[in-house]
């Protein structure tokens, strides 16, 4: 059955707040709100769809007696063994890295150390996922957050032999300020661990390891761009606090738009903070993502990562009961093209820029020769930005951008918020019924001052 969706306001193709930055004018105000879907996030009340990320497995706030206060006390699953793999370094996948130097934002780093070599998989269609899982799980690390509310737990993946674990910023930020992190690997060894730098508004951390071992193991690198539906995948992470707990599927979709509130993201304490939606061009997967998968590993067939883990599609009731936990056979997790722009950047300076094209759009409806079209229609266009200096204009329907469908707002924001500033994005648009192509090289998010 369908049902009515609330209205939203109008969303910034940019990660920016829907006004322009300060003193810029606008060309005109949005005209009218886009009808979206309004998830809300694991352990709340929730409308249908819904894609609520996934705090780490942890208490729950007291208004919420349908979920467990704590995951129970199970024996951990211990990674896959092993079975005989050829392991090269000529992969089918360009993108493999270890150790991080500082590069500019969005690049990725350079080293003379490399990661894990990938898997070559001798069948594609059927893939040998034991030689997978062992060439992975030394990669992906149980993180456990203490605090005076209770212990929170999630997942990370190394990400180069300096100690660095890239993990979900709902992760680190479960147990609020003063709490304690600990990370233990695939070998049952527990470090402590500091926060490096956190992006809220992309819903990721890094933390480094105390005092690490010189064997860490970091995880080779894939690339998100050459994913195609239908291909294999695997989920590793740290599932109910089940370290090492591997699950396969399929890539279900992709480019797939998800947006989830950050005043839930850190709530299995029941804390709130402000801040703009976490939006998401993410992967779809089958493969099974639970409560503590959050910041963990999502993987092709040959051992790569692809995305981190960070959030399901979850049943809900409209009755104020709690909503249903856990896998229903719909997970999203961030590319990992992405992931690795902003892991380098908060390695860097602690901190990450975001790209900008300058414009405020709505869901809408537009004819494209004799058949009609969903698109991100502009209500607003500031001036002085990339959009304005490209030609874009009040009333223009963005379609695609370099290639890839734009269905509404959501999606446009989604796609933006992927890439890094400095990027020329193709984009395809409709206006007066006339089809064009414009090219519009995004900027750094501006910042207005306090």
């Amino acid at each position: 059955m369908t049902q009515q969706l609330p209205t939203q306001p109008n969303h910034p193709a940019d990660g920016a707040p829907p006004q322009p930055p300060e003193g810029a004018p606008q060309s005109s105000q949005p005209d009218s709100a886009s009808q979206e879907t309004a998830p809300l996030w694991y352990g709340q009340t929730q409308r249908q769809p819904q894609y609520p990320a996934y705090p780490p497995v942890g208490p729950q706030a007291p208004a919420k007696p349908a979920q467990a206060a704590k995951p129970r006390r199970l024996a951990e699953l211990g990674a896959i063994a092993a079975i005989a793999a050829i392991l090269s370094s000529a992969g089918t996948y360009a993108l493999t890295r270890g150790d991080v130097a500082a590069s500019p934002a969005g690049q990725a780093p350079t080293s003379a150390t490399t990661s894990a070599a990938p898997v070559v998989q001798a069948n594609a269609v059927a893939p040998n996922w034991s030689a997978t899982a062992a060439a992975v799980s030394p990669s992906v690390v149980a993180i456990s957050v203490q605090s005076d509310q209770g212990k929170a737990q999630g997942s990370g993946v190394i990400y180069d032999n300096k100690g660095h674990i890239l993990t979900n910023n709902h992760v680190v930020a479960a147990g609020g300020q003063g709490s304690e992190l600990s990370v233990t690997l695939n070998d049952k060894r527990t470090y402590g661990a500091t926060v490096i730098g956190t992006d809220a508004s992309t819903d990721l951390a890094v933390i480094q390891l105390t005092n690490g071992p010189s064997d860490l193991k970091s995880i080779a690198l894939g690339d998100a761009k050459t994913l195609k539906v239908g291909e294999p995948v695997m989920a590793v992470g740290n599932p109910l606090g089940l370290a090492g707990t591997v699950t396969t599927g399929i890539v279900s979709a992709l480019n797939r738009p998800v947006t989830t509130s950050p005043q839930q993201s850190a709530d299995p304490f029941g804390q709130q903070s402000a801040g703009d939606p976490v939006v998401t061009n993410a992967i779809q997967t089958s493969a099974a993502i639970n409560p503590g998968n959050s910041g963990g590993a999502l993987v092709n067939a040959g051992a790569q990562l692809i995305g981190i883990n960070s959030s399901i599609a979850s049943l809900g009731s409209s009755g104020g009961s709690s909503s249903e936990s856990g896998n229903i056979g719909i997970g999203f997790a961030i590319p990992v093209n992405e992931a690795r722009s902003i892991a380098n950047q908060l390695i860097t300076s602690g901190k990450a820029a975001h790209p900008y094209l300058g414009v405020s759009s709505k869901d809408g409806v537009v004819a494209d020769g004799s058949a009609k079209r969903a698109a991100a229609v502009l209500t607003s266009v500031a001036s002085g930005t990339p959009a304005d200096k490209a030609g874009l204009k009040v009333g223009d329907a963005i379609i695609a951008v370099d290639g890839d469908s734009i269905d509404g707002a959501l999606s446009l924001v989604g796609q933006v918020r992927e890439r890094s500033a400095g990027d020329k994005v193709t984009l395809k648009i409709l206006r007066d019924g006339q089809t064009r192509s414009m090219i519009v090289t995004l900027t750094n998010r501006p910042t207005t001052s306090q």
